[in-house]
């Protein structure tokens, strides 16, 4: 396990600098500013982790690196992983929530998840897997294009289940690296979860070639580390309007008759609670509820919110029930527009 100093440290600001700095000021130091490292952070420990279950697992010789960046990835034909700065330290992890209402990898056990994930694409770049037959025959060929979107089928056995929004499905890399991370997983018990699964003979596959290479030097053992914190002079403020312009969302009023059969407008409900104040009342519990349940992203799911507040007010709409039924129904309305909206074409996972 390697892991990266930051490289240059010009008109660095150490932590203790800008930790009590309130968010608006924050936002306006630039990232190549931040003197974070993984090096004291919590990603220590839970890199430590990676590598302890990699060992268990006999792939002694695979010896990833990573470094800091601005969001999580493997770059083509380098065995390292990018980790995003905000999970070098508390204050940046309480900006990412400000910012994006969640810090993705925020906790131990979700950190290591996205690890083993992007392990695979490591151990794929490290050894040059994709060029094997057979992996391509099960996984699909390594050059076709990424989407910048795509349309998952959540009930399809042909791939594994890791990170969340069904991700295996998007490219074969992914497919790939999550069969990996699955596969990794001390506690998957994948031999007894995926079986009857189409995704078994992948998982097979995957146990059957980390044997191969488990003592084997690593081929390509590059250690370039691409977009490195010190590189990034972009300030917060326009990375995080960049962020949340890619979890946006594209269609707002696909929900409008639902909110009518949920709310009225009707003359005799004119006494009753504004709908778009009772949607801003429980908009949180609502939002982290359906993010658990269906894996999108928390803020796409705020934006669908905002855009519901927004309606209610031009539709003058106002609840027909009392609050807690009324609640209990508008859960389950957003969950299932949650999950047309997300499998049915009008919107596609973002990558």
């Amino acid at each position: 396990m390697t892991t990266d100093p930051e490289g240059p440290q010009l008109d660095v600001l150490p932590p203790d600098v800008w930790a009590s700095w309130p968010d608006d000021k924050l936002l306006d130091l630039r990232i190549h500013q931040l003197g974070v490292t993984i090096e004291g952070s919590a990603l220590q420990d839970r890199i430590a982790a990676l590598q302890a279950e990699l060992e268990a697992r006999g792939l002694t010789s695979f010896v990833p690196h990573f470094w800091l960046s601005g969001e999580w990835f493997s770059p083509d034909g380098v065995p390292g992983v990018a980790i995003p700065f905000y999970l070098a330290h508390p204050r940046l992890e309480r900006l990412e929530r400000a910012q994006m209402l969640e810090v993705e990898g925020g906790t131990p056990d979700w950190c290591l998840k996205i690890l083993r994930h992007e392990a695979g694409h490591a151990v794929d770049n490290a050894y040059k897997l994709r060029l094997r037959r057979r992996r391509q025959q099960l996984f699909g060929p390594s050059y076709l294009e990424y989407p910048n979107y795509y349309t998952p089928k959540p009930y399809s056995k042909s791939f594994v289940l890791h990170l969340d929004s069904w991700y295996a499905q998007s490219h074969p890399d992914e497919d790939f690296a999550e069969t990996f991370a699955v596969w990794l997983n001390p506690v998957s018990d994948w031999r007894t979860r995926y079986i009857e699964w189409p995704a078994l003979k992948k998982l097979e596959y995957m146990d059957a070639l980390m044997t191969d290479i488990a003592s084997k030097p690593m081929l390509v053992t590059s250690r370039r580390k691409l977009e490195p914190l010190h590189a990034l002079r972009q300030t917060l403020r326009a990375h995080y309007e960049r962020k949340r312009r890619h979890y946006g969302v594209e269609h707002p009023h696909f929900y409008d008759r639902d909110l009518r059969r949920l709310f009225s407008a009707a003359p005799e409900f004119s006494a009753n609670m504004k709908a778009a104040r009772f949607i801003a009342r429980v908009r949180k519990d609502v939002r982290r509820m359906v993010s658990a349940w269906t894996g999108e992203y928390q803020y796409t799911i705020d934006q669908v919110l905002e855009s519901m507040i927004t309606r209610s007010k031009e539709m003058n709409l106002r609840l027909k029930h009392s609050e807690d039924s009324t609640k209990s129904d508008f859960l389950v309305m957003l969950t299932v527009q949650t999950m047309n909206y997300l499998h049915s074409g009008r919107h596609r996972v973002a990558l």
